[in-house]
C-alpha cells in the first residue's frame, strides 16, 4: 500500500513539529527514503504509549519508505533525562542487553521485516557504534560541535538545572550528544534522512540535525548541504492532560506476558469518550472514511460504543493477531452477557482478574452443598439473608451464567473446570469463589 506520508499523518492529527515540512514532503516524494525512531530499553517491554511512534514508522513503510528501528543498547546505559524530574538509576549492561532482546519481538507485529518486502524494515542497536567511540574521539569529533549555552536551554536540561534538590549529572547531560551522534551515524552510514519521535524529543532531534550539518561543513571538500529532517508526533494523553497508558492495575504493555490480549482489549473498550476518535486515528490503520463514520455515530449516540468496539478490535488485532483478538472479544461478550461457561480456565482468570474473590474448602460442597442465601452473604453480594432471599426470588442472581433461586445450593458439579463458581448479582456485581 502506498500513501502520502505527510498527508496521512496530517489528517490523523499526528504531526506536532516538523523541520521545514514543505521541503520534507518534496524530499519524501523523490524517495524511497529512510527514517528512524529510537527506543530506550528501560524495560523488557514497551508501554502502549510507545505504539504511537511505532505507528509513525508503520505509516512510513506503508508510504513506500524504509523504517529503521534503533534499539538503545548504548544510550540505554546512560538514560534520557527527557520528562524525568530525577536522575535515572543506571542499569547493568546485562539488564540493558536483556531488555533490548526482549523488546525486539514487539516491532514485527506492526512493521514488515520479511525478506520479500522491497522496503522491509531494518533494526539496529546503537551500542554497535557508540561502544567503539573513545572518550577523546567523542570530545574532538562530536563535542566540539555542541554549545553548552544551547544545551542548557533544552527543556529536559533546564528544568533539572533549576531543581536544587535533583540537578542533573554530567552523564545525563551528555545524553543529547549521544542521540545526536546516532542521527549522524545513521545518516552517513545508512542513508537515514529523517528522525522521528514523540514531541518531547524535539530538542534532541534538532540537535542531531545541527550536528549533521556542522560535521559535514567541517569536512574538507564537502560543500553539499546534507539532507536531514525531523518530525515529532503529539504525546498521547487523557482528556485531562495526564499520562496515557495506565489502567486500574497499572501500566498497559504491548506484550502479552505483561498485559494479556483480553486486558488490552478491555483497555481500549474503556477508552474515554472524548478521546476515542483520536485513539482510532493514532492506534489503527482504519481509513479516513471509516473513522469519520465512527465519529458521526459516536457524536449521535455515544452509548452505542461503536467507536470503542472498533478501536478495541483493530488495535488489539494489530498487536496480537486475529485469533487472540477474537478470543478477547468473545470473552468480553461473555462477561457482558454473563454466559461464561464456555471460557477456558486461563481466560476466566484473565476476565475476573480484578473481580473480588476468595478461596473456600471444596469439602463444603459435599452432600446438599452450600445454600446460596448463605453464600451471597458470605461473599458480601448481599448484606443479610433477608436481602439475599429478595435478590434470589427476584431472579437477579446467576452462578456461572445460570439463573438460581432462593432454595438453590452450590454443589461440586456446578463448578466450572471443577474449581470456579462465579456469582453475579444484577449486571455488574461479580464475585469469584474458588474451591480447593
Amino acid at each position: 500500500m502506498s500513501t502520502n506520508f505527510i498527508e496521512e499523518l496530517r489528517w490523523r492529527g499526528r504531526i506536532a513539529q516538523a523541520t521545514d515540512e514543505a521541503a520534507l514532503a518534496k524530499h519524501l516524494a523523490a524517495g524511497p527514503r529512510r527514517a528512524y525512531v529510537g527506543y530506550d530499553p528501560t524495560s523488557d517491554s514497551l508501554t502502549i504509549g510507545n505504539m504511537a511512534t511505532i505507528m509513525l514508522l508503520a505509516h512510513f513503510q506503508r508510504a513506500g519508505h524504509v523504517p529503521v528501528v534503533v534499539a538503545g543498547g548504548g544510550t540505554g546505559l546512560i538514560g534520557d533525562p527527557s520528562g524525568k524530574s530525577a536522575e535515572r538509576t543506571l542499569m547493568t549492561r546485562e539488564t540493558v542487553e536483556h531488555n533490548v532482546a526482549s523488546q525486539m519481538r514487539i516491532f514485527g507485529s506492526l512493521l514488515d521485516f520479511s525478506q520479500g518486502c522491497s522496503n522491509r524494515a531494518v533494526m539496529v542497536n546503537n551500542v554497535d557504534w557508540l561502544s567503539k567511540i573513545s572518550y577523546l574521539d567523542a570530545l574532538r569529533d562530536i563535542g566540539k560541535f555542541f554549545s553548552v549555552n544551547m544545551m542548557v536551554q533544552k527543556d529536559s536540561v533546564r528544568e533539572r538545572l533549576n531543581s536544587r534538590d535533583q540537578g542533573i549529572s554530567y552523564t545525563e547531560f551528555s545524553y543529547m550528544i549521544l542521540q545526536s551522534y546516532d542521527f549522524l551515524y545513521l545518516h552517513d552510514k545508512m542513508g537515514v534522512t529523517l528522525q522521528m519521535g514523540g514531541s518531547d524529543q524535539w530538542g534532541n532531534i534538532v540537535a542531531g540535525i545541527d550536528l549533521i550539518r556542522k560535521s559535514h561543513a567541517a569536512r574538507e571538500g564537502d560543500t553539499a548541504e546534507p539532507e536531514a529532517f525531523g518530525l515529532t508526533t503529539p504525546l498521547v494523553t487523557k482528556s485531562d492532560g495526564t499520562k496515557f497508558g495506565k489502567s486500574e492495575s497499572g501500566a498497559v504493555w504491548m506484550t502479552a506476558d505483561r498485559t494479556s490480549p483480553y486486558a488490552l482489549y478491555q483497555f481500549w473498550l474503556n477508552s474515554e469518550d472524548a478521546q476515542v476518535i483520536n485513539y482510532l486515528r493514532t492506534f489503527t490503520f482504519l481509513p479516513r472514511e471509516r473513522i469519520e463514520e465512527l465519529a458521526a455515530s459516536h457524536a449521535q449516540d455515544p452509548g452505542r460504543r461503536d467507536a470503542h468496539r472498533a478501536l478495541a478490535v483493530a488495535a488489539t488485532e494489530l498487536l496480537h493477531g486475529p485469533t487472540e483478538r477474537a478470543n478477547a472479544e468473545a470473552a468480553s461478550k461473555a462477561l457482558f452477557s454473563g454466559d461464561i461457561a464456555g471460557l477456558s480456565l486461563n481466560m476466566l482468570g484473565e476476565v475476573f482478574a480484578s473481580v473480588p474473590s476468595a478461596t473456600y474448602a471444596k469439602t463444603r460442597l459435599e452432600g446438599q452443598g452450600v445454600p446460596l442465601i448463605d453464600l451471597l452473604v458470605e461473599t458480601r453480594l448481599a448484606s443479610s439473608k433477608r436481602e439475599a432471599r429478595e435478590f434470589l426470588q427476584a431472579g437477579g442472581v446467576t452462578v456461572n451464567g445460570r439463573k438460581v433461586g432462593h432454595e438453590d445450593h452450590l454443589r461440586a458439579p456446578d463448578l466450572l473446570h471443577g474449581c470456579i463458581a462465579a456469582l453475579r448479582r444484577g449486571k455488574k456485581n461479580w464475585f469469584v469463589s474458588r474451591w480447593e
